[in-house]
């Protein structure tokens, strides 16, 4: 009997190197192929170079710090060669955990105006909807089966979403990290467009307003590091993470990538989008200090923080944070509670699916943190936050 074929390997885009295990008839070679094709044919111009801008070059955006995210093609087979040999990753342990969620609760606190409970529903992946300051807000929206540019090919949806598109409320901002598949999904973000009253604002990092435009979407807005855009007097801010950005094989960075602050007069709340470890963190907290001392109520109320696809660490660590370094993050923003997102819906580094969580625990546990400082959702649930409380005089 001959041995056994290793498992097709591609890039990582969002984890390209994972689409082909889901793949189907004819054949990977074949799927291999379209895909290819689909991307050569998804660039975009690089942004301009700014002298003022160290991220900023003639070639589109980097890392300040001369991180080099991107691993050369070795490493890739590398990685793609231990994967097979190594039957990776394990199978869960557990299902991601599900509970139907409060839509009552949901619907009647989208029309509460300035009454508004502060409170977050995890949808699943980095998809979250946080409702504060009379705001119904949505992280990186994904609700396709699969995430890639077809249906029929790429990463796949292990966990039905939280919530679905048709149970939502009128969302009035959506908030986007970057670019890759799992966090910009063409198909929720043309749905969300077409909600009934009207598009929700987009808010985008630089490089992807014309993208948006070209899916039929007007209402967007693009921010560089540090800019900040206002809507119903809450402040939405594109900090800096460590990251890069790619639909294509010929579009590598040139649309920005990054976290975002929000800064509501009664709640103030924070998301990671996908990084590593940087400086980037402490630097944001330091941006608002003089919006978060203690006499205005201190930190952020709130920081969603990506736990999950970062195994094996030497391949995944300058883009993907795993769970320790997490809690660091969240210790570096000063945040008073921290909820894990970005796991337990696809599989797309080594890790188990369930792993994250443990990690988590762990790493929470080693730090002296409660649970309540920093833990989990159930897909779904949706979890109500209190309201920013100034000290007294």
């Amino acid at each position: 009997m001959s041995a056994p074929r290793p498992r097709p390997f591609l890039s990582r885009w969002p984890s390209l190197s994972t689409w082909a295990r889901a793949a189907r008839p004819p054949s990977w070679a074949v799927a291999c192929g379209l895909a290819l094709l689909g991307l050569a044919g998804c660039s975009s111009a690089p942004a301009n170079e700014r002298a003022d801008a160290p991220h900023h070059t003639a070639q589109g955006f980097r890392n300040p710090s001369g991180v080099q995210v991107q691993k050369p093609f070795s490493a890739l087979l590398r990685w793609q060669w231990d994967k097979w040999r190594e039957g990776l990753p394990l199978a869960a342990r557990q299902a991601t955990p599900q509970q139907a969620p409060d839509l009552d609760f949901i619907h009647r606190n989208a029309q509460a105006g300035a009454q508004m409970q502060p409170a977050l529903t995890w949808i699943g992946h980095a998809s979250t909807l946080v409702q504060a300051s009379g705001l119904n807000v949505l992280t990186d929206p994904m609700f396709s089966q699969r995430a890639f540019m077809v249906q029929w090919v790429g990463p796949q949806r292990q966990q039905a979403p939280g919530l679905a598109l048709g149970q939502l409320p009128r969302i009035d901002v959506v908030l986007i990290s970057h670019n890759h598949y799992d966090h910009l999904d063409r198909d929720s973000v043309q749905a969300l467009a077409a909600q009934a009253g009207g598009s929700p604002l987009f808010l985008v990092p630089l490089g992807l307003k014309a993208w948006m435009q070209a899916q039929g979407i007007a209402r967007v807005e693009e921010l560089d590091w540090w800019q900040t855009q206002r809507v119903a007097g809450v402040d939405f801010a594109l900090t800096p993470v460590q990251h890069w950005s790619a639909r294509g094989l010929h579009d590598a960075n040139h649309s920005l990538w990054g976290g975002w602050a929000v800064l509501g007069p009664d709640f103030h709340w924070y998301f990671s989008g996908d990084t590593g470890y940087s400086a980037d963190f402490v630097a944001t907290r330091q941006r608002f200090a003089e919006r978060q001392s203690a006499a205005q109520g201190g930190g952020f109320d709130l920081a969603l923080i990506a736990i999950g696809a970062y195994a094996p660490r030497w391949f995944m660590k300058e883009q993907h944070i795993d769970p320790d370094e997490a809690v660091q993050v969240h210790l570096d923003l000063g945040a008073k509670r921290s909820v894990g997102v970005h796991w337990g819906t696809f599989l797309l580094s080594d890790e188990a699916l369930d792993q994250p969580p443990l990690d988590l625990a762990q790493a929470r546990q080693a730090r002296g943190l409660r649970e309540a400082d920093f833990g989990v959702m159930a897909l779904g649930e949706t979890r109500r936050l209190p309201r920013r409380a100034p000290s007294p005089p």
